[in-house]
């Protein structure tokens, strides 16, 4: 299936300063939201307790309010909606008698007069188990970068490298920072979001990258700027039939999904439409800004080309036994 026949090359670069201050205003606006509203860290990062009640009717937010007022364990919970006006979440800090209680026996108790009612869920993460898991979170995101950084540097060049890990850093800002503005509870589906993110947007700039060196390759004397106008144009129809199918497979979750599975569909939402824009506007011209140079590019194949050929005679001479 081809959307974009090949007829003509698009001037992708010649609308790079227009798409670089428009990323660089979306990431200070992310921070900018980061910096104010902050993150809203759920449970898994924060500790806490989550209890789910589900009502055979409407759930009477208002009386289970008033009866949760009446027990110390409740002290500053919070109760709203879960998908449904019949099912809700009851979200409380952890202390140390939710711990020693089943707190599942003491919500159905506290809530006895409200109506007819069942506990779905309840889950329990301690203030320690919290931090822990928000400090392996970074760290995995860090090392996720590293790695990615090592691997490109390895199969192309440190610019192509540097750019990639840009890109990579204005995908997840811009995500983070609309969770922070819906006020997402961050918890470990939404880290396994931004990890999805970093694989996604990697693979959509690593094809780009790729379609780059097979032109700088073919091309001695084409400019820089035209190659990638024209790499990026070859690979459009494929860019655009793989980031379609996933934002229509990712917004079917977050509209059906179910409230579960919301933050990390939003999440992967948002990382799809600004990871396919950013292999394309800002992945691509920062190799520009670098300086790459598309004749020292091919010396340097030449040299190492070269070299290849010296081992190889050397090893010809060795094997025949000429010295």
């Amino acid at each position: 299936m081809e959307f974009f026949r090949y007829t003509r090359t698009f001037d992708f670069m010649g609308k790079s300063k227009i798409a670089i201050t428009l990323s660089i205003l979306m990431v200070l606006a992310s921070y900018g939201i980061l910096l104010t509203k902050g993150l809203n860290y759920g449970i898994d990062f924060a500790g806490g307790t989550v209890v789910q009640v589900q009502y055979t009717k409407k759930a009477p937010i208002e009386k289970m309010r008033e009866a949760l007022k009446g027990d110390k364990l409740f002290d500053n919970a919070s109760i709203s909606e879960f998908g449904t006006p019949d099912e809700v979440v009851i979200r409380m800090k952890t202390s140390s008698a939710s711990v020693t209680q089943d707190i599942g026996d003491v919500t159905r108790q506290v809530l006895k007069g409200t109506g007819d009612f069942k506990v779905r869920r309840v889950d329990i993460v301690g203030p320690t188990v919290g931090a822990e898991l928000k400090e392996k979170g970074i760290m995995s995101l860090f090392l996720a970068v590293l790695g990615i950084l090592v691997y490109v540097a390895f199969r192309f060049e440190w610019r192509f490298a540097v750019a990639s890990i840009v890109a990579l850093i204005h995908d997840v800002s811009i995500a983070l920072g609309m969770v922070a503005l819906f006020g997402i509870d961050v918890n470990l589906d939404v880290l396994a979001g931004i990890l999805t993110i970093l694989g996604y947007s990697l693979n959509d700039t690593i094809i780009v990258f790729d379609r780059i060196r097979e032109g700088v390759t073919k091309n001695r004397t084409m400019d820089l700027k035209e190659i990638i106008n024209e790499s990026v144009t070859r690979t459009l129809a494929r860019t655009t039939l793989t980031s379609l199918t996933t934002f229509f497979v990712v917004f079917t979750l977050f509209m059906f999904g179910g409230e579960i599975i919301h933050p990390f569909a939003f999440t992967l939402l948002v990382g799809v439409i600004v990871g396919t824009y950013s292999s394309i506007f800002v992945a691509s011209p920062i190799l520009l800004w670098f300086g790459f140079d598309v004749k020292n590019y091919h010396n340097k194949l030449a040299e190492k080309s070269k070299r290849e050929a010296e081992k190889q005679r050397m090893r010809d001479q060795f094997e025949s036994g000429v010295v």
